[in-house]
């Protein structure tokens, strides 16, 4: 097993300081497996949703829980949503006997109960299957693979994997969505997602997918949404201001999970992944990713004009800009286009990361780094 000692600690550190905390993140990311190391699996602090005994024990969820002390775990609460006042009310309590972790595998946008119920009372953290800091940078062509899915990296072979992932989005589309009251039958969400699959690394344009599908806009508006809100898909927002220049406006689509994303353009190993035409942007979206993960941003956006300059991705953090490129290849290069990021984004500093291994410098402020360095705390 792969130890995510950083998160647990992270997890710990937020119930000592809020009354709940909700651990969401896509389904099978390995929520449960730390809740587990948190609260026993058979204590009576314990709640699995899923479990037919869990419902029993919480037809009168006032009475069950009331009395509990410590720390108490609910598991896949969108399963009962009927559960939030009451939470609001037991989190109320002086002298606090109980702290509550909530896990759930939908978006804060579609808990919408635990924004309003506990407003003020929870820290959300949010997760995802295995970084590549967390798997070792030694693995990062079999990360990148399969994706950071525990059951799918950590398969015996690529065969399994790939079973994995398949039946992983089978069970999304007929058990998952459907949980949520979303009534879209799973054909056609199978189908939209596969045309997703081909915008990924670029910029989302509704009314194709629309004209492809024979839907309307505002359906394939919808789809996409609910593919953000279920973790599957990353809408990253532009950036734009009143720069004198035309800026694209429209926002890029990337799976967060790039197994997923090979599953569905039928990419079966690495060797088809390295012949690929979709490769550069299955890498750039990776690394989008996996940077995110590492530098914990409060804001992440792309950059781009109609005249050609753009940059990969700004992270504003700390109330600074920091620019990143992601270049696969062997040894980057200034480019025109990072001159123009730099001075007119007003970027305190431009990384461009690479899948090399030295860092080197390309001009004030820009720095050539290896991502596997820069998800290893050296961003």
């Amino acid at each position: 097993m792969i130890e995510r000692t950083a998160l647990l600690d992270q997890i710990k550190d937020a119930l000592r300081r809020n009354r709940a905390v909700a651990l969401i993140g896509p389904r099978q990311c390995g929520k449960t497996t730390l809740a587990r190391q948190i609260v026993a699996p058979d204590s009576a602090n314990y709640f699995d949703l899923e479990n037919p005994a869990s419902l029993v024990r919480l037809d009168q969820p006032m009475t069950e829980l009331q009395d509990l002390r410590g720390t108490v775990v609910i598991d896949e609460i969108q399963r009962k949503p009927d559960l939030f006042p009451i939470l609001r009310v037991l989190s109320d309590r002086e002298p606090l006997p109980a702290r509550f972790l909530i896990l759930g595998s939908a978006s804060p946008a579609l808990l919408r109960q635990s924004s309003e119920s506990l407003a003020g009372r929870i820290t959300t953290i949010q997760m995802s299957g295995f970084g590549l800091g967390e798997v070792g940078v030694e693995s990062l062509n079999k990360h990148w693979q399969r994706g950071g899915f525990p059951r799918s990296f950590l398969a015996d072979s690529e065969r399994e994997s790939l079973e994995w992932r398949k039946d992983f989005v089978l069970t999304f589309l007929e058990r998952d969505v459907p949980q949520f009251g979303v009534k879209i039958p799973s054909a056609s969400l199978f189908r939209f997602w596969n045309v997703a699959a081909h915008y990924h690394g670029q910029t989302w344009n509704a009314a194709e997918a629309a004209r492809t599908l024979n839907v309307s806009e505002n359906t394939a508006r919808s789809y996409m949404d609910l593919l953000q809100d279920l973790f599957m898909v990353r809408q990253l927002q532009p950036w734009f201001s009143n720069l004198g220049k035309r800026q694209v406006k429209s926002r890029k689509i990337y799976f967060r999970d790039t197994g997923l994303l090979h599953y569905l353009l039928g990419i079966k190993s690495e060797d088809e992944l390295a012949l690929h035409p979709r490769l550069g942007a299955s890498w750039e979206g990776y690394a989008i990713e996996e940077i995110i993960k590492a530098a914990q941003p409060d804001e992440t956006y792309f950059w781009s004009t109609h005249s050609g300059a753009e940059l990969d991705l700004l992270l504003i953090k700390d109330n600074q800009r920091i620019g990143v490129e992601c270049k696969r290849m062997d040894a980057p290069r200034l480019t025109p286009s990072m001159r123009t990021a730099m001075q007119t984004l007003e970027l305190e500093r431009l990384v461009v990361v690479y899948p090399g291994r030295q860092p080197y410098s390309l001009a004030p402020g820009v720095t050539v780094m290896p991502l596997t360095q820069a998800v290893s705390g050296q961003f």
